[in-house]
């Protein structure tokens, strides 16, 4: 295709892996930013009284002003509605609002999974009491409890007791403030745009599943779905904590043909008809039971380095392109880098021990062995790590992404990497990637199309 670089777009939200991709990107598709970070003060100050409306408005608002053509957001809190509600107020290519919606309603959205695609739901309620108040009598454990709306897994976690329920949903007079003000800017949405959903101010209860998780990558234009890949999802052992996302995925190609069938009916029954998205799912090899874990109506940004390694795709490249109603599969590919690519997530168990960040001179002598490698910091104070013990279980201090030539390569750079790093290489699951060589077979061709 030609570049068009008077062609410039609106970023929201753009944070993290965002926008470490979007600046690369910028010679051929230049940007603005717009929007504050939830994770760093004084910038989330601005979650005190942060409204959707207003800040759709004052994008449209810029982006006469400043003669942008599209806009886009990766981000799943605010960013994904806020940029579906601009797309629609511009006239231009978006996720319709409706359907951004359908997904982030977690109730909802196993609502319309138990009308469409029964197979690959679960069991669910919503949780009959209100923030911190008294757990229901009479349910049957073990449950795992989840927001209807947040992100990153806040406060989502197995539990097996009417005690271990109601410590879990204590919450103090700051937390409250926090999750209400984190989840009032997409509740005034939804009660003008889909007000059966009913209110987003609740928690919600699944029977638990067991089984490997993984994740499905797509985009959806002109109403026809097209399929780029599978991430396979890596826990701590014995815990609910990502400890790693390996790409390509290892799971059977007619699986993995059942998950992109169960994502297409989802996304036409709510209405999405343009933009990218991703669906989380976990399959039980023991049962061949393939189970939605929940829709997200945006990139999964995290994801993006580990397919342009691979296959040479740009997904953030390719959210670029549907902003501006072109079809990414004309975009230019490059030359992949790796045969296995991985995302090593670095976390702490024990609310009392604490990690020291690398230094300048450690995270150049990572950058001299390793030129590809791409490291994420996320040093906190010790009341922010506190609060992520409490809504998470774990204090994630770093994010590592490399590529190897297969995963036994993989294993070592990331073990020479993680000392280097002065960090305990979080490897246990990868062990036996190493020991069982992926089959080639299981590789999903990209942008495979499903109507």
């Amino acid at each position: 295709m030609t570049w068009d670089a008077e062609r410039r777009s609106l970023v929201l939200f753009n944070h993290d892996w965002d926008r470490e991709a979007f600046a690369r990107l910028a010679p051929h598709w230049p940007h603005e930013s717009a929007g504050f970070d939830l994770f760093s003060f004084p910038s989330n100050a601005r979650l005190a009284w942060f409204d959707m409306d207003r800040f759709a408005n004052a994008c449209v608002r810029r982006i006469r002003r400043r003669d942008l053509h599209g806009v886009v957001s990766n981000h799943e809190q605010f960013g994904a509605l806020a940029a579906a509600l601009v797309a629609e107020r511009m006239g231009w290519p978006g996720t319709p609002v409706q359907a951004v919606l359908a997904c982030q309603h977690k109730l909802h959205a196993r609502t319309v999974l138990a009308e469409v695609c029964p197979e690959a739901n679960l069991p669910f309620s919503r949780l009959d009491a209100a923030y911190g108040g008294p757990v229901p009598q009479g349910l049957a454990y073990p449950q795992f409890v989840k927001p209807v709306k947040a992100a990153f897994s806040v406060l989502a976690r197995e539990v097996h007791s009417q005690a271990e329920l109601h410590t879990h949903t204590r919450f103090g007079a700051w937390e409250l403030w926090v999750i209400r003000h984190l989840v009032e800017p997409f509740e005034r949405i939804a009660r003008q745009r889909l007000p059966q959903a009913g209110t987003a101010h609740a928690l919600m209860l699944e029977q638990p599943v067991s089984g490997p998780q993984y994740c499905l990558d797509g985009y959806v234009l002109d109403g026809r779905m097209h399929t780029l890949g599978v991430v396979d999802v890596r826990m701590y052992p014995g815990t609910q904590a990502f400890q790693g996302f390996d790409y390509p995925s290892r799971l059977a190609p007619a699986v993995q043909a059942r998950a992109a069938d169960i994502a297409r009916r989802f996304l036409k029954a709510i209405g999405f008809t343009h933009g990218l998205f991703n669906m989380e799912f976990f399959h039980d090899p023991a049962t061949d039971r393939l189970t939605v874990l929940e829709f997200n109506p945006r990139l999964a940004s995290q994801f993006s380095d580990l397919y342009r390694r691979v296959d040479g795709i740009d997904l953030h490249a390719y959210a670029f392109a549907l902003a501006h109603g072109i079809d990414p599969a004309t975009l230019p590919r490059h030359a992949p880098t790796a045969g296995v690519a991985s995302s090593f997530v670095y976390r702490l168990f024990d609310v009392h021990r604490r990690v020291a960040m690398p230094d300048r001179l450690q995270r150049q002598v990572l950058q001299q062995a390793y030129p590809d490698a791409l490291l994420l910091l996320f040093p906190k104070d010790a009341g922010s790590i506190t609060r992520d013990y409490k809504w998470l279980g774990s204090y994630r201090y770093g994010i590592l992404h490399l590529g190897g030539a297969d995963w036994a390569d993989l294993l070592r750079r990331c073990e020479v990497a993680s000392t280097l790093l002065g960090w305990p290489a979080p490897l246990e699951s990868l062990q036996e990637l190493v020991a069982a060589p992926a089959d080639p077979s299981t590789r999903m061709t990209p942008q495979q199309e499903t109507p």
